[in-house]
C-alpha cells in the first residue's frame, strides 16, 4: 500500500527498521513528534491502547535520545483533554492531548467540546486500526466505516481528518496547527490508523519550520483604528467591559484606561487577567457578577462601551443583558464569530486587541514618560474613587462571617488571603464559578505579569511581536462549562508551570464525577490544591431549583469524606468545618509539598451563590 512496506519480524522489528549502521529510522510517528518538539510543546496528555501504541514508542525513542517532550497518563480520556486545555491556557502554546481508538475517542468529546466553545488550542490525535481492516467490524474501529468518531468530531473542531496515508501526515499536521492557533482558536483533530503511524518517513527531520507559519498575526485596520479614535474624541464618557481574550492586550488596554480615565469591568473569565483593587474597577460583569458592574454600563453619562476580547455568551453578557448589548457599544475582538452575536453595536473592530491598543497608545497626546508609570498611578483618577471590596458584593456580612459551618463567601476571601503571589485559581463549572466569580480576590497583582508600566517600556512594537498570551490569575471554562474540567485543567496548568501553586475550586459533585484525575497530580508530584465545596449536594441544581420554583427533586449526594478519598489515592488532605481551621493551615508547607493537597471544606448548604442572570435566561429564555 505504501513505497516502503514494513515487514514484521519475529523481534517486533520491521525489516525496515535497521540501517547497515545499526541506526533505526524515522517513521511517521516519530516525524509527528519530532514536530511537537520543534514547535516548543513539552508535555502531552493521553491514554495508551492499541491504535495509538506506535506514537508512544516514538515519544519513548524521542526521550531516550534526550528529547524534552514528557507525557502524562491520564485517569480518563476526558481528563486528558482537560489536562491539554489547562497546558494551553498557562503556556500560550498548543495543547496536545491523545487517545487510542474507539472509546478512547468518545470519551474526549465532552472535552474538546469545552475547549471549542472557550478558543483553547488543542491538538487532539486519536488512533484507529490498519487501513486494510476497515470495514471488517474490527475492535474498536472508530473511522468512517465504524462508530464513525470524525462525524462526532466535526461539530466541536476547527479542523477534523483522517490521515489515510503517510504522505498526507505532514501536511495535515500544518494545516490543522493553522487552524488551532488562528481566530477563531480552538481544538483540531487528527485520526491516524496504526499502519500510517509505523510507516517509514522519507524525512530524517521535519521538512519545514512551523515556527513563522505560526507566529501571532498582528494585523491591524488601520482606517478602523482611526475610526475609533475619532469615536473616542467625541465621546464623554467611556467604560470598557475586559473580557477572556484579552489575555495578551490587557496590559496596553490598562494603560488605555488610565489614560482615558475610563473605568472598567471584567467579564466573569475575564477577571483573571486584571487586579480587583484596581482603583478604575467596577466590578465583575456577566454570571456571578457584581450590581456595581452593570451600575457603570448603565450610567446614563457613559456614551461608549469599549468590549475588548469577549465572545458574548451568556455568562458574560450576563443572560444577554441589554446594558452591555445597545447602540453605544464597540465590539473590539479577533474572532469573526465573536463579532457576529453584537449585530446591535455602533461599530465592529476586527484585529488583534492588543495590536489595536497599542496604536491608540502610540497615537495618543500623551508624554511617552506616561508610558513608564503604572496603570494605577494616573493622577486622573482622583475622580473615580475605587470602592471598597464590601462595597460591590451581594452579601458583604457573609463575606467577613466567621459563622460555622463556613460561608462559601468567607472561603473566597480566604483563599484570596492566604495563597501566595502567583498562585492560578481554577474554578469548576457550577457554583464554584459563582463563588469566585463574585467575591475571590487574589493578592494585587496579574498572574506571572510584571506592572503595566514595565511591561510597555522600551521598544514595544518588538515586544508585543514576542509576546505569547497568558491565562491570568483565575480562570473558568464558559458556555460549555462541563462538571470536572477544573480537576483536570489544574493538573495541565501545574504540569506546564510546576514552581507555581495551583488551586482548584470545585464542588462535592464534580469530585465525584472526575477525582480520580487526583491521582496524576500524585504520579507526577504535581503541587495542586484541591478544595472541595462540600455541601452534600448538587449545589446550582438544588438553589436554581429552590429560586425558580422547582421541584426539589435529583440534587442530594450522600455524605462523602473526600479527605479520605484523597488520602486513598496519595494524597494529602485536611478537613475543615470554620475560617478557624482553615487560617490554621501551614499554606506554605502546602504549597511546597511535591503532590495534591485536598482540603475537604464543609460549607454551609444555604448560602446562595450569585446566580440570577442564569436563572432569568431559564425563566425567561433570550
Amino acid at each position: 500500500m505504501f513505497d516502503s512496506p514494513a515487514i514484521q519480524q519475529q523481534d517486533g522489528t520491521r525489516h525496515s527498521d535497521r540501517t547497515r549502521s545499526g541506526a533505526r529510522p524515522m517513521d511517521m510517528a516519530d516525524l509527528l513528534v519530532a514536530y511537537l518538539d520543534q514547535i516548543g510543546v513539552d508535555c502531552i496528555f493521553g491514554i495508551p491502547g492499541g491504535a495509538i501504541e506506535p506514537l508512544y514508542d516514538a515519544i519513548a525513542r524521542h526521550q531516550r535520545r534526550g528529547g524534552n517532550l514528557s507525557h502524562v497518563v491520564a485517569r480518563h480520556e476526558a481528563g486528558a483533554a482537560f489536562m491539554a486545555d489547562g497546558y494551553a491556557r498557562e503556556t500560550g502554546k498548543i495543547g496536545v492531548c491523545v487517545a487510542t481508538s474507539g472509546p478512547g475517542a468518545t470519551n474526549m468529546l465532552t472535552a474538546v467540546a469545552t475547549s471549542y466553545t472557550n478558543d483553547v488550542p488543542l491538538l487532539v490525535i486519536t488512533g484507529q486500526p490498519t487501513l486494510a481492516s476497515f470495514g471488517k467490524h474490527g475492535l474498536q474501529e472508530s473511522a468512517c466505516t465504524g462508530m464513525d468518531v470524525m462525524s462526532m468530531f466535526r461539530p466541536c473542531t476547527r479542523y477534523n481528518s483522517l490521515v489515510s496515508h503517510p504522505m498526507q501526515l505532514e501536511w495535515k499536521l500544518i494545516t490543522a496547527l493553522q487552524h488551532a492557533l488562528r481566530a477563531p482558536r480552538g481544538p483540531v483533530h487528527l485520526s491516524v490508523p496504526l499502519d500510517v503511524f509505523r510507516a517509514p518517513s522519507k524525512n530524517p527531520a521535519p521538512a519545514y519550520d512551523l515556527t513563522p507559519l505560526l507566529r501571532p498575526s498582528l494585523l491591524v485596520d488601520e482606517g478602523a483604528v482611526d475610526t475609533l479614535r475619532t469615536m473616542l474624541d467625541a465621546s464623554r464618557k467611556t467604560v470598557l467591559l475586559i473580557g477572556g481574550a484579552c489575555g495578551d492586550a490587557v496590559d496596553a488596554v490598562m494603560q488605555f484606561a488610565a489614560r482615558s480615565n475610563a473605568a472598567f469591568v471584567a467579564t466573569p473569565d475575564g477577571k483573571g487577567l486584571i487586579s480587583p483593587q484596581h482603583p478604575l474597577f467596577r466590578g465583575v460583569f456577566g454570571f456571578g457578577g457584581h450590581a456595581a458592574a452593570e451600575d457603570a454600563l448603565n450610567d446614563p453619562e457613559v456614551d461608549l462601551i469599549l468590549a475588548v476580547g469577549s465572545s458574548m455568551g451568556e455568562w458574560n453578557t450576563g443572560g444577554w443583558n441589554a446594558s452591555l448589548l445597545n447602540e453605544r457599544l464597540v465590539h473590539i475582538d479577533e474572532s469573526e464569530e465573536h463579532l457576529a452575536r453584537t449585530p446591535m453595536a455602533r461599530f465592529h473592530l476586527r484585529g488583534n486587541p492588543r495590536a489595536i491598543f497599542a496604536r491608540l497608545l502610540e497615537r495618543s497626546a500623551a508624554p511617552a514618560a506616561a508610558l513608564q508609570a503604572p496603570a494605577a498611578a494616573a493622577p486622573a483618577q482622583a475622580s473615580l474613587p475605587k470602592l471598597a471590596p464590601e462595597g460591590i458584593l451581594a452579601d458583604p456580612e457573609a463575606y467577613l462571617s466567621d459563622d460555622v459551618p463556613l460561608k462559601p463567601q468567607r472561603l473566597m476571601r480566604e483563599l484570596g488571603r492566604l495563597f501566595p503571589h502567583g498562585t492560578r485559581f481554577l474554578a469548576d463549572a457550577g457554583n464554584s464559578v459563582a463563588w469566585a466569580a463574585h467575591y475571590l480576590e487574589a493578592r494585587d497583582r496579574r498572574q506571572g505579569e510584571r506592572r503595566a508600566g514595565e511591561r510597555l517600556g522600551g521598544d514595544y512594537p518588538r515586544e508585543l511581536e514576542q509576546r505569547r498570551s497568558q491565562g491570568g490569575w483565575l480562570r473558568l471554562t464558559s458556555h460549555f462549562a462541563p462538571m470536572g474540567w477544573a480537576i483536570g485543567a489544574a493538573v495541565g496548568t501545574a504540569a506546564a508551570n510546576p514552581s507555581t501553586p495551583v488551586v482548584c475550586i470545585t464542588g462535592d459533585g464534580s469530585m465525584l464525577m472526575s477525582g480520580q484525575e487526583l491521582s496524576v497530580a500524585v504520579a507526577e508530584q504535581l503541587c495542586v490544591i484541591y478544595v472541595v465545596l462540600n455541601d452534600r449536594a448538587l449545589g446550582m441544581v438544588k438553589h436554581g431549583q429552590r429560586l425558580g420554583g422547582g421541584e426539589p427533586i435529583g440534587y442530594a449526594l450522600p455524605p462523602t469524606d473526600f479527605a479520605l478519598l484523597a488520602r486513598s489515592l496519595g494524597g494529602r488532605a485536611y478537613t475543615i468545618h470554620s475560617p478557624a481551621e482553615l487560617e490554621a493551615l501551614d499554606i506554605k508547607s502546602i504549597c511546597n509539598h511535591p503532590g495534591p493537597t485536598l482540603l475537604d471544606v464543609h460549607i454551609d448548604p444555604e448560602a446562595v451563590p450569585p446566580m440570577n442572570s442564569r436563572l432569568r435566561v431559564l425563566k425567561e429564555g433570550a
